[in-house]
């Protein structure tokens, strides 16, 4: 199964990332938008942290999740790698994001992400999960 593809729109990213459950769709959504962000060939793992969040629905924990991703590559600036969702449910989600401190003399930063949006989100439950998000950048 593929992990994620881009999706083609005018003005911003899109994302669709897949997995055999929840769980493997949000890492595999988050992994997506570090590749985007950046060249993670040669990223370590030598950074962890946690993250907790919680929404009202599925559709915006995957837009808060991304987010506090987001969040915490500008004000720490760790490209995460490796996601471990520890927990999941339709409004929350805990997980272990590993990584490493942007290094430019080898780190490639790529695209500047400002957000995930609610435009064109989706959670498809089938034969495996498909979800989709738009990143503003």
């Amino acid at each position: 199964m593929r992990r994620y593809e881009l999706i083609d729109h005018t003005a911003d990213i899109g994302i669709a990332a897949y997995g055999d459950d929840l769980e493997g769709a949000f890492a595999s959504a988050a992994y997506a938008l570090f590749s985007i962000i950046a060249e993670l060939d040669g990223v370590g793992e030598d950074v962890s942290r946690d993250v907790e969040v919680d929404a009202r629905d599925v559709e915006g924990l995957l837009v808060e999740w991304l987010n506090e991703l987001i969040y915490i590559f500008d004000t720490e600036n760790i490209i995460f790698k490796t996601f471990k969702i520890d927990e999941i449910g339709e409004n929350n989600l805990r997980a272990r994001c590993f990584g490493e401190r942007v290094d430019l003399k080898r780190h490639h930063l790529k695209t500047g992400v400002k957000a995930a949006t609610y435009h064109m989100v989706e959670v498809q439950k089938n034969d495996g999960v498909r979800v989709q998000v738009l990143l503003d950048v």
